[in-house]
């Protein structure tokens, strides 16, 4: 007899609806049921438009760095395994190369997540883009690249603080580091986990919306 182990499964998702925060100047949520069965067709069938930027996404090198490195080629190897879950202080805006090095993160750290104060937007379930959110310095994410990481997510729309999106990005981007963002970690507590996380399969595309959870 096989005995199934019970692993608690965290869904870091943001849902996606209309009306959901989004980034300043990307298009809204647009869904829309085009065929009903209450209007007499034979199924249902609904339409989705967004950014492929929009809630829990990913970033491809080409988001920021032009190259053509678009999203269906990320790593799934990168993209599942063993992932760190950090709480950053809430008196933190922008978590620099100190605040990581204050971490102490044991070596050989391949995929990061940062919980931050951001986490009680989503705890609130705030509807409007909240631009003081905390994001990774220049200098924390060139800290995070000679660390070794592979892959980093934050609790927000960006990696990178607001008004300063450019330097953050290309600093991870350029070695090829996964961004992941929009996670939703307010239920979720410091340690260590599986993560699976699956973005869309879409070619040619600088990011992808995903599916992403925490096994443990």
């Amino acid at each position: 007899m096989i005995l199934e182990t019970r692993m608690q499964i965290h869904d870091i998702s943001l849902p996606i609806f209309p009306g959901m925060p989004v980034w300043p100047g990307d298009p809204p949520v647009v869904l829309e049921q085009v065929s009903s069965m209450d209007a007499g067709a034979h199924d249902n069938i609904s339409r989705l438009g967004c950014s492929v930027h929009t809630g829990t996404h990913v970033d491809a090198p080409h988001h920021f760095m032009n190259d053509h490195r678009t999203v269906e080629g990320l790593s799934l190897e990168v993209l599942n395994g063993p992932a760190r879950l950090i709480q950053v202080a809430e008196d933190v805006g922008q978590i620099t190369a100190d605040i990581l090095e204050q971490a102490t993160l044991p070596s050989g750290t391949v995929r990061l997540l940062l919980k931050t104060r951001n986490s009680r937007l989503w705890e609130r379930g705030e509807k409007e883009f909240f631009k003081d959110f905390v994001g990774v310095s220049l200098d924390g994410a060139e800290w995070l690249v000679r660390a070794g990481v592979k892959l980093i997510g934050i609790d927000y729309l960006s990696i990178a603080p607001y008004h300063q999106s450019i330097p953050t990005h290309q600093a991870l981007l350029k070695p090829g580091i996964v961004i992941l963002e929009g996670l939703d970690l307010s239920a979720v507590s410091p340690g260590i986990y599986d993560l699976f996380c699956l973005p869309l399969k879409l070619v040619g595309s600088d990011g992808a919306p995903a599916r992403a959870i925490l096994i443990g």
